[in-house]
């Protein structure tokens, strides 16, 4: 395991944190206006959005702090054999420590262990960094958008198996 950081399944305590990298991060790439994940009703209680069934939720820690987080659900309106990579968004700090491949590891995991068979996502062109790690991570680009996100600005589709 990497010392400079360490992931753990989100907790109560860690909302406030979530929601304030989430609207930090997203403006950042653009991904303010209408149509993105900072506006979902989650944002503001991430943990108890994720223990619904069949979901999971990380956070990465370092020097007990939180600075970024990733999690997994059924995607809405799929097949149920489909899940959705969500709300992935790492501080600055979070950035090129390996935090993004070993979050990456930990939501397909989850996703296996609650029997997903298919990893889908959607991002947003310029989103770069992302991407590349979307793409050693094995997702391929989709031409059009799976299930139902709500996130109709998003313009980035890919999809992997697990």
């Amino acid at each position: 395991m990497n010392e400079t950081f360490h992931i753990r399944p989100i907790e109560p305590r860690d909302n406030s944190a979530m929601a304030a990298i989430i609207r930090s991060v997203m403006p950042e790439f653009g991904a303010d206006g209408p149509g993105f994940a900072i506006h979902d009703a989650e944002v503001d209680t991430m943990y108890e959005a994720y223990t619904r069934p069949r979901s999971s939720y990380f956070v990465v820690e370092r020097d007990g702090v939180v600075i970024g987080g990733g999690g997994i659900a059924p995607l809405e309106n799929a097949e149920p054999d489909v899940c959705e990579l969500r709300k992935m968004y790492f501080l600055p700090q979070a950035r090129g420590i390996g935090a993004g491949s070993a979050m990456m590891q930990r939501c397909l995991d989850a996703a296996r262990t609650h029997g997903f068979r298919r990893c889908y996502l959607e991002t947003l062109t310029g989103m770069d960094a992302a991407q590349a790690l979307y793409a050693r991570s094995g997702f391929t680009p989709l031409c059009t958008p799976m299930g139902g996100t709500g996130h109709f600005s998003c313009d980035r589709f890919f999809i992997r198996d697990l």
